[in-house]
């Protein structure tokens, strides 16, 4: 391990030899370095002399352990920017983010990942006391879920699972799963996030199981993204928490969908064996390709309160679906016309959206309130005329369907368009409702 070190260090004019080497493998050896933030700052007391050391130790440590090069002249962010280890944790990352991030944001989060430190963590405890001491059949009581946010804690512990096989971990944490009915963060039982659980994302717990979610310091064991292990509330609206399982359910479009084609052939054949009795044969195929138009309503107070949930789910609808969607946007109801843009600046004829393949599936998202006279003779010739051109077409409603029977327009328009919660149980039946098999002839 590491062989090659001394002379790739030597050859940026600083001295290091087969000490420098066995020096790191005596530290690792106690134990003292954890992340990859301790092997620089151990390379770093090790190698660097005089502060001249400085920068050319930071040059070689980026392009050894790193692969980022850096060029004469160039800044260090400059050169993590451009460098593929960078673009590779960065679609990763965005793709499971929660928000939208600029390139200044996402540098410093990956330098925070890399040099994470264990000096930043205080105090590492023994993972096999926390296990013995926990008890797998706890019963979730906890209201912290309820209560919205759960606040971000700093990694200044912790626990070190390396004693548990991971057969043990997987099987205590299933038996977790079944009792966890909400989220959790901070502790050291639950599938949770920011705490020294061994199962979980974003926190600190050495060989454990990340579920999910950003890493805090690159230590798991294994890692999965089975949405099934995340306890949430499939009939909450749309919301952070629960924006994968949405997508997950989305994604059923392409795993469920099936048309019946009559068999002409088949049908022939078996009316000729029963005697000339001719009964339609029903031949299954299985649809592989996805195609997505999604219509906004992203205009006015009352879908407010949803835009940024909604563009969560748009954004990582795009990621999955990066070359089958395309997404229009309308405010309130849907005219003559839709907008290629989120200003609504630039818009598109009904004639030319109704020009896309029939094979279309179309989701239209919107909480449907408005003033009844804004639904026109107009409005409804169109939002009859997209679910007769493109038969798997759902409406995805915000507002909680409580509120749905007092409100004209939802009355209205459900009765021309299926409407379902904009949950991820609502967008699960939604999806159900498409993948209905349709029989053509």
């Amino acid at each position: 391990m590491f062989s090659s070190l001394p002379e790739h260090f030597r050859s940026y004019g600083l001295k290091a030899d087969v000490r420098t080497l066995l020096l790191l493998r005596k530290a690792m050896q106690r134990d003292l370095v954890k992340t990859l933030g301790d092997v620089h700052n151990v390379l770093k007391g090790i190698i660097v002399k005089e502060p001249t050391d400085i920068g050319p130790f930071t040059k070689a440590y980026y392009a050894y352990f790193l692969h980022i090069p850096i060029k004469p002249g160039e800044t260090l962010e400059d050169a993590i920017k451009r460098s593929e280890t960078f673009q590779k944790w960065k679609t990763k990352f965005v793709e499971e983010a929660d928000r939208e991030y600029d390139d200044e944001e996402l540098t410093n989060l990956f330098l925070d990942e890399v040099h994470l430190t264990s000096y930043d963590i205080k105090e590492v405890i023994s993972g096999k006391e926390i296990w013995d001491k926990d008890n797998p059949d706890l019963e979730d009581k906890d209201p912290q879920a309820e209560e919205g946010e759960i606040p971000e804690r700093q990694l200044d512990k912790m626990a070190d699972y390396s004693e548990l096989s991971l057969e043990e971990l997987l099987e205590r944490m299933e038996k977790v799963r079944e009792q966890q009915k909400t989220r959790h963060g901070g502790g050291s039982h639950w599938i949770g996030t920011g705490g020294i659980s061994p199962y979980g994302h974003g926190g600190a717990a050495k060989n454990g199981i990340r579920v999910g979610g950003q890493g805090g310091g690159k230590m798991a064991r294994k890692v999965m993204g089975d949405k099934h292990y995340f306890p949430i509330d499939k009939d909450a609206t749309l919301n952070d928490n629960n924006v994968d399982a949405a997508l997950a359910s989305i994604k059923g479009v392409i795993q469920e969908s099936n048309t019946e084609k009559l068999d002409v052939p088949q049908t022939i054949k078996s009316g000729i064996k029963r005697g000339g009795l001719f009964i339609p044969e029903l031949s299954s195929e299985k649809n592989e390709e996805l195609k997505v138009i999604v219509l906004i309503d992203n205009g006015g107070y009352s879908m407010a309160p949803y835009v940024r949930s909604v563009q969560n789910l748009f954004r990582k609808m795009k990621t999955r679906f990066a070359h089958d969607l395309e997404v229009y946007y309308f405010h309130n109801t849907i005219y003559d016309r839709v907008y290629v843009d989120e200003r609504r600046t630039k818009a598109i004829s009904m004639e030319k959206l109704l020009s896309h393949s029939k094979d279309y599936r179309v989701f239209i998202m919107g909480d449907a309130a408005m003033a009844p006279y804004e639904i026109t003779q107009g409005s409804v010739d169109s939002l009859k005329a997209i679910p007769k051109k493109f038969k798997k077409t759902v409406w995805l409603n915000p507002e909680p369907i409580k509120y749905w029977p007092h409100t004209y327009t939802i009355q209205l328009i459900k009765q021309l368009i299926p409407m379902f919660p904009l949950t991820p149980a609502g967008i699960e039946r939604a999806v159900r409702s498409m993948n209905n098999k349709s029989t053509e002839g």
